[in-house]
């Protein structure tokens, strides 16, 4: 499924952030960033990023220098972001939270300026020039670098240029594809914690800000708790806490009437898993699915799951700009945002961005609806007795099972058979799932092969530091079944 797409537009306005700019200018006094009591309006954010920018001038940081931004989430962190992106820098955000040992080995890849929180008073404290802030980053230069652990664990940086973040960001409410026409409007409160790194946290940030809403920063641990006691309308939230939220709200509800969507980002949501969370918060999930190489690849919103139900298994539609193509089952996905290169790292690179494609790494079909639907990772595979098994289509039909709430599947070393496979599954609230009947539904569908050895009951499975599964820190079974 592929498309024509007109080539970015270049033009010194058309450069990234330079519409953000604008819209700031534009707001005036009206709230875009809270931080407790303290609430920063669009002629405040701009000077904010207007003084930073002249720090970071005087820093001799322009287009082409590195920065890498160490921040916690405040007005002066995010203005701190869209300084470094005006002055035209490469720029790349990363969690405070990193160990010593983390930092040192980014900044070997990087000859980049280490920013942190600590430093922003003395660049606030520089005079910016008279007359407007213009961006002048350069199209051809790396604008951002963003840094994901991917499916290896190690950091991968993906690069993306000037042009392709400026194509990726349309200011034109009537340009935005039609899920995010649907999700604009319920962002009026929009709710960001932990890190501003986030790229997805902060892209849907912007979004906001183009709707007229306003970021509000969350210091409380517990996410329904920055929901009730921020009057929050929205928010980016990974599956785990997603799940986390429908089983206490079920338990012990609080009143969430402001919340009006849930961006599910990070790793895909089961059916079973999404149904209830539609019975328990109301229409307010809007199911993502995307890549940090590529960015948001589709979206399906509440009106659609509610009109079809069968697309409770898909991702959504991708929109006319994001094509796709199935090769050998595997996604390829091309966006004029895309990004164009791991930073550093030309083996990786080549094996992901081919011939102007790039290879998600992820199993899937697109229905005659133009629904994607994910069957699971191509290299998320489990050798028998030398035969490929992917772990992907065991979780789906175990996860088909009423008992089932969430399944993950690995292997493991096996004397006898190379690898063995594992089973891990979250129980259904109120259910104990049987192994054998478990076993059974997958041999069904799937063959005698695909069996797991094991089947083993979990409350949760661990979780990466951004929030995803981590079926590598998944136990090995104590013993067969």
């Amino acid at each position: 499924m592929t498309h024509d797409h007109p080539q970015p537009a270049t033009g010194a306005g058309d450069i990234w952030p330079q519409a953000v700019l604008d819209l700031l200018d534009a707001a005036g006094d009206r709230p875009v960033f809270e931080d407790g009591a303290r609430v920063v309006g669009g002629a405040e954010m701009l000077s904010l990023i207007r003084r930073l920018a002249a720090g970071l001038s005087a820093r001799g940081i322009g287009p082409g220098r590195g920065v890498i931004l160490r921040l916690d989430v405040t007005p002066e962190a995010f203005a701190a972001t869209m300084a470094a992106f005006a002055v035209g820098a490469r720029v790349a955000n990363i969690p405070p939270s990193l160990t010593p040992g983390q930092l040192a080995d980014l900044l070997s890849r990087d000859d980049a300026v280490l920013i942190s929180t600590a430093d922003l008073p003395d660049l606030l404290a520089t005079r910016p020039a008279d007359g407007p802030l213009l961006a002048a980053g350069r199209p051809a230069d790396i604008a951002r670098i963003t840094y994901t652990s991917g499916s290896t664990g190690k950091p991968k940086g993906c690069a993306q240029t000037y042009a392709a973040v400026s194509a990726g960001w349309n200011a034109h409410p009537n340009r935005w594809p039609s899920p995010l026409r649907a999700l604009a409007p319920r962002l009026q409160r929009y709710l960001i914690f932990g890190s501003l790194s986030s790229l997805v946290m902060t892209e849907f940030g912007i979004l906001a800000l183009a709707a007229g809403g306003t970021l509000v920063v969350a210091h409380q641990p517990s996410l329904r708790d920055a929901f009730v006691q921020h009057r929050a309308t929205a928010s980016v939230i990974t599956v785990g806490k997603l799940n986390r939220l429908v089983r206490d709200q079920r338990t012990d509800p609080v009143d969430l009437s402001s919340l009006g969507a849930l961006m599910v980002a990070g790793s895909p949501l089961e059916p079973g898993r999404l149904r209830e969370a539609l019975d328990v918060l109301g229409p307010v999930i809007f199911h993502g699915y995307g890549q940090t190489e590529v960015g948001v690849i589709s979206m399906v919103t509440p009106a659609e799951m509610a009109s079809v139900p069968a697309v409770l298994a898909s991702v959504g539609r991708p929109p006319p700009e994001v094509d796709v193509q199935l090769r050998d089952g595997e996604l390829y996905v091309r966006t004029p945002s895309q990004a164009s290169c791991y930073w550093d790292d030309p083996a990786e690179t080549a094996e992901v961005f081919v011939d102007g494609w790039v290879r998600t790494r992820d199993l899937a079909t697109v229905g005659p609806d133009g629904y994607l639907r994910l069957l699971g990772r191509a290299r998320d595979v489990i050798i028998v007795n030398a035969q490929l098994i992917y772990a992907g289509p065991i979780e789906l039909a175990l996860a088909s099972h009423p008992d089932v709430a969430e399944a993950y599947v690995v292997g493991r070393p096996d004397d006898e058979t190379g690898e063995a496979i594992h089973a891990f599954v979250v129980p259904a609230d109120d259910r104990t799932p049987d192994a054998a009947v478990l076993r059974k539904v997958v041999t069904e569908e799937l063959g005698e092969s695909a069996a797991p050895r094991t089947v083993t009951l979990i409350d949760q499975p661990p979780l990466t530091p951004t929030g995803k599964p981590d079926k590598r820190a998944l136990p090995v079974p104590a013993q067969r079944p």
